[in-house]
This record gives C-alpha cells, sequence and structure tokens, in this order.
C-alpha cells in the first residue's frame, strides 16, 4: 500500500470542489435584503441633508458633500418601484466605489457583513429579463437577497443625464 504521501492524484475521480467565499454589505430598503461586495463600498453613515439636482434623471435624488467631494445621491426605492418616504434620521447613505466613480445609496439600514460561498448565487438572467442593475439573487434560509450592480445602476442615458446635471452643479457652486 501507498503511503498518502507519495500517492498521485487518481485523474478518474472528480476533483473535489474549490469553495471561493464571497463578502456581501447587505442592507434593507422597504422590508427588502440588497448587497453590494464588501470590496465596492466604502462606508455606511447616517443620512443627511440631500441637495437637489433638477437636471438629474428621476433615479438621483440629489447629491451631497462627503469630505469635499460631491457625490450623486441614488434613490433606491425609484428604480424598485417602492413606495417613496421622506429620508429621515433613522435612515443611511451607504457609500460605494464604481468605475465612474463614488456614488451613495439612499437605505433604510445596514444589515452587515455577509460570509457565503459564491456558488450560491443565482444569475439575474436566470431571475428574469430587464434586470440589468441585479446582478444575482442569495438563496438564504430565512428568505432572498438581491445582489446590486452599481456599474449597471443608470441606464447610458441616465449616466449622461447625470454627467451634465453634476457638471451644472459645479459650475453654480463656483
Amino acid at each position: 500500500m501507498k503511503s498518502a504521501r507519495n500517492s498521485r492524484p487518481d485523474p478518474t475521480v472528480p476533483a473535489a470542489p474549490v469553495v471561493q467565499s464571497a463578502h456581501w454589505v447587505v442592507f434593507y430598503l422597504d422590508g427588502g435584503r440588497y448587497a453590494l461586495p464588501l470590496s465596492a463600498v466604502d462606508r455606511i453613515v447616517r443620512a443627511a441633508y440631500v441637495t437637489p439636482l433638477p437636471l438629474a434623471p428621476d433615479v438621483v435624488l440629489g447629491a451631497i458633500d462627503v469630505e469635499g467631494q460631491v457625490l450623486p445621491v441614488f434613490n433606491m426605492r425609484r428604480r424598485f418601484r417602492l413606495p417613496e418616504r421622506t429620508i429621515g434620521p433613522a435612515d443611511h447613505f451607504l457609500i460605494a466605489r464604481t468605475t465612474r466613480g463614488a456614488v451613495v445609496l439612499a437605505i433604510d439600514s445596514a444589515q452587515g457583513i455577509l460570509d457565503c460561498p459564491a456558488t450560491p448565487l443565482i444569475d439575474a438572467p436566470s431571475v428574469g429579463s430587464n434586470l440589468a442593475h441585479i446582478r444575482g439573487v442569495i438563496q438564504l434560509e430565512d428568505g432572498l437577497v438581491l445582489i446590486q450592480d452599481l456599474e449597471h445602476f443608470l441606464s447610458s442615458d441616465e449616466a449622461r443625464t447625470l454627467d451634465e446635471a453634476m457638471r451644472e452643479q459645479a459650475a453654480d457652486a463656483s
């Protein structure tokens, strides 16, 4: 009998799957759970006054100043067709990074960090069509978590309109 140290893997036996770990920041919005990759999240802060951006797309509430940087605030409720409500002192802002720059999401509250294998992620196309801003779904014992894709949160037209509104805001501030 060969020792385990000198044995070679049997090519006819499938290799054990490599389990990759994924870390997600989970937050609540109107009772639903949503998430972003931990690597994309800078921080979560208490909500503050949002300066309206009159020329911005409908899914943008306005802008806030974060340490001297003016960032757009995305209205998750409008994107998901949830009932509108005024942002209050108990609400939070999630500050995240995208390839276009930092953005702010208006959320109800944060649940925390979820560490789970990447394999239970269900791709968005298998859930339904026209879900460009959803990357996928995580099934947990107590319900679903929708994974956001901030790179596709805005359509190309909305992104162009937001850029124009941000430029106008900067010009007005000068």
